[in-house]
């Protein structure tokens, strides 16, 4: 049976922030029921055991999220949570101690992406106590991000944005060096323990409106990877945030049903020969970020 080694599900595709690096949904606000959610752990159960609560959405919106992690916990999955960190102060109780909550997540670079940020010392000070507080009661691993750089190094504006972010955390965490002269972009550094920090260039959301590439091109999504939306859409990959490759949906159709269909199978075969087959892929740069290598093993160059 096929094992997926990320599974991507969206509690919520409501935001509280609108950051200019992640196009806001077309889709309706909807928020996952607790029924609901306790429906598609059984259905990926025998598929994965690591879940990541994240596509689009803002996790720490959904009222119950105690409640989705406690669900979690007894059916035997690991959780890992990407957020702004915006909401902490009203989410940190449903979240501290948790048994299934194995790593989170936390996209820095949301606070100067979106245009109403205020007081960034008040926020980094928020998430990095979270962050101490959670790592010290528990076994929980954070990754700290900053996933704005740069590619063609045209402007210095981020950067200088992140440094007052990174003088921030080294002074927090007693480093005695600077973290841009140890971290390679694509990768991260341990900086206390079960604490990373990690940064990488900014990647734009596949779009069907972009131009098209024909090229070779290969992708994990189907392969290691799946994700559900909020109303129990299927898609390939964490990338998918609208839905576009509707493989079906999962209140309706068995998830292993959809994964052996039609759509989903040409998709992963097209994939193993290199071919891409759906439009959106064609439409995605992040698929660039592998190798194509002749063998038929992939070689990944950056990963998320």
């Amino acid at each position: 049976m096929k094992k997926f080694k990320k599974f991507y599900i969206e509690l919520t595709s409501k935001c509280n922030l609108a950051c200019t690096f992640c196009p806001p949904t077309i889709r309706g606000t909807n928020y996952i029921k607790v029924e609901e959610f306790s429906h598609i752990l059984d259905e990926i159960k025998p598929f994965t055991d690591y879940i990541y609560f994240h596509v689009k959405g803002e996790p720490l919106l959904h009222p119950h999220i105690d409640q989705l992690l406690d669900l979690s916990h007894e059916k035997g999955f690991k959780v890992n949570i990407t957020s702004n960190g915006t909401l902490l102060h009203k989410a940190k109780h449903k979240l501290l101690n948790k048994p299934a909550l194995r790593q989170m997540n936390f996209s820095l670079h949301s606070f100067d992406g979106h245009e109403g940020s205020k007081d960034k010392d008040l926020y980094i000070a928020k998430v990095l106590s979270f962050v101490k507080e959670a790592v010290s009661e528990s076994g929980l691993i954070v990754s700290l991000r900053l996933w704005n750089l740069d590619q063609d190094n045209t402007t210095n504006l981020e950067r200088s944005r992140n440094r007052e972010m990174l003088a921030y955390i080294e002074e927090e965490f007693n480093l005695d060096y600077k973290i841009e002269e140890k971290i390679v972009p694509g990768s991260g550094i341990k900086i206390a323990e079960r604490v990373y920090i990690n940064m990488d260039y900014e990647f734009k959301w596949p779009d069907l409106k972009e131009e098209e590439d024909f090229g070779p091109g290969f992708c994990h999504g189907l392969r290691n990877q799946a994700g559900i939306l909020s109303d129990g859409t299927v898609i390939p990959c964490c990338l998918d945030g609208e839905g576009v490759i509707n493989l079906g949906n999962v209140h309706k159709t068995s998830f292993a049903e959809i994964i052996e269909g039609e759509r989903a199978t040409k998709m992963v075969d097209g994939f193993s020969r290199r071919e891409v087959v759906e439009e959106l892929c064609r439409k995605c740069g992040y698929r660039k970020r592998f190798n194509v290598v002749p063998s038929g093993e992939e070689s990944v160059v950056v990963t998320t």
